[in-house]
């Protein structure tokens, strides 16, 4: 199975709003932190400076892109010692709606930074390994896209669409962003020596498979011993092989696994705590009470109230 496209479908993935930019200097905002998202930035016309935290700053120009998958605060300015007041306060001064161009400032037209500005969103609560080891940010630069087509395509329409006021145009734009999230992963894993370990484990013949069995029948009573079995492997290799490429042990991993499941169910379907719980590998509704209980700090009736 395709374990990336499970992952993403329970953590719940989805492109949340967008908007178009047209900064005229000077300017300068900072977007807030704000959990269980990520940002993007594709530079369309101009330049721009990106300030996160205490790291050097980053330069964007037309073509470059620029995600921040942890949705941690940070600065676009159009020059590195600018100014940044919050994103509130700049909506507020331009009376921006959410519709159209924000625009800020009175400049020149021609000279100005135009930029698309997603926002992606998890399901709350949601974790996993690739969540946990993804970089504070992952650039592509306009010269690197034509090493990877589809990403530099999917781009290219984003900027396209984006312009288009047509019905369906937002949408599109929406679920493009979803596309350049997951590509934008693949794309940079070569730099981020953790996250390319971990995508080496999804892909690694056994450890793969073991993972496959976990997701496609997490009800099952797993063991380190059963599933080193049906991969071939020692009980002590599997468990260390695991380890290594994913972060965490197998059991750990399967623990945590049948809580993201629990929490989708419990959020997307009318299934009962035992059901749930049977689907899920726990033994009785009382043994999932407990362990979602442990993790989540409610139990799973109060979540799905408060939901």
């Amino acid at each position: 199975m395709d374990i990336l496209d499970d992952v993403f479908n329970v953590l719940d993935l989805k492109g949340a709003l967008y908007f178009r930019t047209d900064f005229c200097s000077p300017w300068g905002v900072t977007v807030p932190d704000y959990q269980a998202v990520a940002r993007f930035h594709l530079v369309i016309q101009g330049r721009c400076f990106v300030k996160i935290g205490k790291q050097d700053t980053i330069e964007l120009n037309a073509g470059d892109l620029i995600m921040i998958p942890r949705g941690v605060s940070h600065q676009l300015l159009d020059h590195p010692d600018r100014p940044a007041p919050p994103l509130e306060q700049v909506l507020e001064q331009t009376n921006y709606q959410g519709k159209g161009l924000l625009v800020v400032g009175d400049g020149d037209p021609l000279a100005t930074t135009q930029m698309v500005c997603g926002h992606l969103s998890f399901r709350d609560r949601a974790d996993h390994p690739i969540l946990q080891v993804l970089p504070d940010y992952l650039m592509m630069a306009n010269s690197c896209r034509a090493k990877h087509p589809l990403l530099d395509n999917i781009l290219r329409l984003i900027t396209q669409r984006i312009f288009d006021d047509s019905l369906g145009a937002s949408a599109s734009v929406t679920r493009l962003s979803e596309i350049v999230f997951i590509e934008l992963l693949k794309a940079g894993i070569s730099e981020q020596p953790a996250l390319l370990t971990l995508l080496e484990g999804l892909q690694d013949p056994k450890i793969g498979h073991s993972l496959s069995l976990m997701h496609q029948q997490p009800q099952n009573p797993w063991t380190v011993e059963s599933l080193a079995n049906e991969v071939a492997m020692s009980r002590s290799r599997f468990a260390q092989r695991f380890n290594q490429l994913i972060g965490v042990g197998p059991m750990g991993y399967l623990a945590d696994w049948r809580l993201q499941k629990a929490l989708t169910l419990l959020e997307k379907t009318h299934l009962s705590v035992q059901q749930i719980a049977q689907q899920t590998g726990y033994h009785s509704a009382s043994s999932f009470t407990r362990a979602f209980s442990g993790k989540f700090g409610m139990a799973p009736r109060e979540l799905r109230q408060s939901s």
